[in-house]
């Protein structure tokens, strides 16, 4: 992290940066300051079955099965920008390790690649913990990656950024 990052991040903003990858894959990482332990942020994140009722466009969320540190997760959410949303639906197959990272993997659902994770950070620059989102993914149906890129770009801050108020807050 450069000195002008870490100035962002204190502001309270979200980092994102994307890149176009081969065969229409689109790869997002992207990143946010939370004022609270690791502990805190990933008692947030893995409250799975209710992610619904505090992050945007999550329409439903429930673990399916949990077996150790591996958890299958099914969730139903929306996508697309303005008039042009579509409902998708996918199970994920997560792997946590306490409290450092949950790595994700679509097992089934509307897309083609749904991969990444979510890694939690400290620094010596900035109090708190890093919370930084990373993932490639391409829809099943069609939507150029460009738009693609467009809807990560509108959607994740929101995410980020609910993330943040709900760990903060406990």
């Amino acid at each position: 992290m450069n000195e002008k990052e870490i100035e962002q991040l204190k502001k309270g903003d979200v980092l994102i940066s994307l890149t176009y990858l081969p065969d229409d894959v689109v790869s997002v990482c992207s990143r946010i300051h939370i004022n609270a332990t690791p502990a805190k942020v990933w008692k947030t994140l893995t409250d799975y079955d209710n992610l619904s009722s505090y992050l945007p466009k999550v329409m439903a969320s429930s673990v399916v099965e949990r077996n150790g540190n591996e958890i299958t997760l099914d969730q139903t959410g929306k996508t697309g920008i303005f008039i042009f949303e579509k409902v998708v639906h996918f199970q994920l197959k997560l792997t946590e390790k306490f409290p450092e990272s949950i790595s994700f993997e679509q097992i089934s659902g509307d897309f083609l690649v749904y991969q990444g994770e979510w890694r939690l950070e400290t620094s010596s620059a900035i109090q708190g913990t890093l919370l930084l989102y990373n993932a490639k993914l391409k829809p099943l149906f069609f939507a150029p990656p460009i738009l693609v890129s467009f809807v990560q770009w509108q959607d994740l801050p929101g995410i980020l950024k609910a993330h943040k108020q709900r760990a903060e807050a406990v």
